[in-house]
């Protein structure tokens, strides 16, 4: 009786996944919940507020657009690579391809339409920028297809496209960027990479290498270690860009955000067991919402009132 309930579970579950629209289905598969890894692009603006203007608010929200675009067609073919392991996954076997309500060829011709216009669009507006753009999209094509089974550089890939997100927002609004704020973003980005992996691994347990064979390589103890490196050295680089990126030394203000906002995600990956999905926690913890929202708002202020 259990078992023809859960089967009758199950096919109202797939077919209310086949009802969904089309249309629907393609947005899910580009992954919105994951943008908010793209706002990094708005960085620069941030930190040239004493220059603002109406037409870099503008570029900026373009190549924020432009990297979801491009970040969901990478989602799209390493969702069709994936799409086994995923179905052996207790919440990626939701995803419209893995689930069998997205049929993979409609996706992967719909990223490939997605794709050529959003990297023209790129070059249009900057050849630079579309350098980057087009940059990040082949080195997370070979993440998905090699490098994510190659241990530690599986990492450092992921946190290379949060440093090229850093880049492309300032070379969209013609903004110099320092050595100090692009290394303070590669260690933040390898600290929530090195957590999600933690993660990974305690939630497969036994079973880590049916899903991602990298993990087999990796041990808690390794990951906790690796965590510690890049932590201390997030603040203290975040530490040494408020003193010496020529900028107002009242930035120093914000390294309290920055300490507790470190702090907190650790305590959610070791204590709660969360970090899996660092967009989810950014929205659903309220501590580090509102330690974003606080980080943000003095650093403008800062920048408002003592360099314009």
């Amino acid at each position: 009786m259990g078992a023809t309930s859960n089967s009758v579970k199950v096919d109202v579950n797939a077919k209310s996944k086949a009802a969904q629209p089309i249309v629907l289905l393609l947005i899910r598969q580009l992954r919105p919940h994951q943008w908010t890894k793209n706002l990094l692009v708005f960085a620069a603006l941030l930190f040239s507020l004493h220059k603002v203007s109406p037409g870099l608010i503008v570029e900026s929200t373009v190549a924020f657009l432009l990297f979801c675009f491009v970040s969901g067609c990478v989602y799209i073919l390493n969702d069709f690579v994936d799409i086994k392991n995923d179905r052996n996954h207790p919440e990626k076997r939701l995803r419209p391809m893995a689930s069998g309500a997205l049929p993979p060829l409609l996706a992967l011709g719909f990223g490939a339409v997605l794709l050529t216009g959003s990297l023209f669009s790129a070059f249009y507006f900057d050849h630079l920028f579309g350098i980057v753009l087009t940059i990040y999209f082949l080195i997370n094509i070979a993440y998905s297809l090699k490098l994510k089974h190659v241990v530690i550089l599986d990492v450092m890939i992921i946190s290379a496209g949060f440093v090229l997100r850093a880049i492309g927002g300032s070379l969209m609004i013609q903004t110099p960027f320092t050595p100090w704020f692009l290394l303070c973003t590669m260690l933040l980005a390898l600290f929530l990479a090195i957590s999600k992996r933690r993660h990974e691994l305690h939630l497969l347990q036994t079973e880590k290498g049916t899903h991602r064979k990298v993990l087999d390589s990796y041990s808690s103890e390794l990951l906790n270690q690796l965590n510690t490196i890049v932590t201390s050295a997030t603040i203290i680089s975040y530490s040494l860009f408020t003193f010496t990126s020529g900028r107002t030394i009242q930035l120093m203000w914000t390294i309290p955000f920055v300490i507790f906002g470190i702090f907190r995600y650790l305590y959610l990956i070791t204590i709660t067991d969360k970090g899996g999905s660092p967009e989810k926690v950014l929205i659903q913890d309220k501590p580090i919402l509102i330690t974003v929202l606080l980080y943000v708002i003095t650093v403008a202020g800062i920048i408002y009132a003592f360099e314009t």
